[in-house]
């Protein structure tokens, strides 16, 4: 029951906030419940399928063939695969993080795996056609040319400053959540 208590605890005092804001202000406490409701419904949408992926990538991928092309000694390559499998993910940001477990698995180096989380969030194709439509492909292209060195450079610095045993303690964790 404790661990239960622990585990669901961060749900818990939001169900109780919930309810504590539609007890004295109802129109904040349903409006909070359907924006919760929506999100959920979002997830419910979002994460089957991603992980009906993962599942493929897991079994499809040999660990050999990611650690050639994205691993250690990938390089150039590893860098530009990532940034590619990332700007062509659909999905909210939080579907990136189970395939990041994933790519930690079959043995991707660190920095490809946060050049990977940059591009899912900033340089996704969708996103950049609808700028180059709505505010003009100059725009489009010059946030890109920006964003795309600049994502590197922060994998390139963090991978850096995160010591060797807490990346370890990363992928383990990873390990964790595949199992």
């Amino acid at each position: 029951m404790k661990t239960i208590l622990k585990r669901y605890r961060a749900f818990i005092i939001a169900s109780v906030a919930i309810g504590i804001f539609t007890v004295f202000n109802y129109r904040l406490g349903m409006k909070a419940l359907s924006i919760t409701a929506y999100s959920l419904k979002e997830m419910i949408l979002v994460i089957p399928p991603i992980f009906v992926l993962l599942g493929l990538l897991d079994i499809w991928v040999p660990r050999e063939t990611m650690i050639k092309f994205m691993g250690e000694g990938s390089g150039l390559k590893g860098v530009l695969l990532s940034i590619f499998i990332g700007s062509a993910a659909a999905g909210p940001l939080y579907g990136a993080f189970p395939v990041a477990a994933v790519f930690m698995k079959k043995g991707v180096k660190f920095s490809n795996i946060l050049i990977f989380i940059g591009a899912w969030s900033t340089t996704k194709i969708p996103m950049l056609l609808f700028e180059a439509a709505s505010l003009g492909t100059k725009f489009a292209i010059t946030r890109l040319l920006i964003d795309i060195p600049g994502i590197i450079i922060i994998a390139l610095i963090l991978s850096a400053l995160i010591s060797e045993d807490e990346i370890k303690r990363i992928y383990s964790n990873a390990e964790k959540f595949n199992s």
